[in-house]
């Protein structure tokens, strides 16, 4: 089961990520923009979503996904780090909260960060 460590290790993997604490938890940036957090007791991350795609993965996977109240008007999911498949599960996620925060210059010069398959 991922852990707190493994999502700093593989969040700072990311091209130009960078960890900044706010609002008294370790958040993660790519050029300044926030793509991830540890909440709370670093149980669970938050990463962009699109709202669409964060309704169907809560539908889904309510154990695993979930939206906390004062995140409901942002394009952000929570998901619990127990319930991970695996380091695999997490770095695809990681990733792909990192492409919607990454300005063009970066998705440009790593084509494959995010994408299935790419790394």
């Amino acid at each position: 089961m991922p852990d707190a460590e493994d999502v700093r290790r593989i969040a700072l993997s990311l091209p130009e990520t960078t960890e900044k604490t706010a609002w008294s938890m370790p958040t993660f940036r790519v050029a300044g923009k926030m793509f991830a957090t540890l909440p709370e007791d670093e149980t669970s991350i938050a990463v962009r979503c699109p709202k669409e795609e964060r309704d169907e993965l809560v539908r889904a996977e309510p154990g695993k996904f979930w939206i906390a109240t004062h995140e409901a008007q942002f394009a952000w999911v929570r998901a619990r780090l127990a319930a991970l498949e695996d380091e695999a599960e997490l770095r695809d996620i990681l990733a792909d909260s990192w492409r919607q925060a990454a300005p063009p210059r970066l998705l440009e010069a790593h084509p494959g960060v995010g994408v299935p398959g790419g790394r």
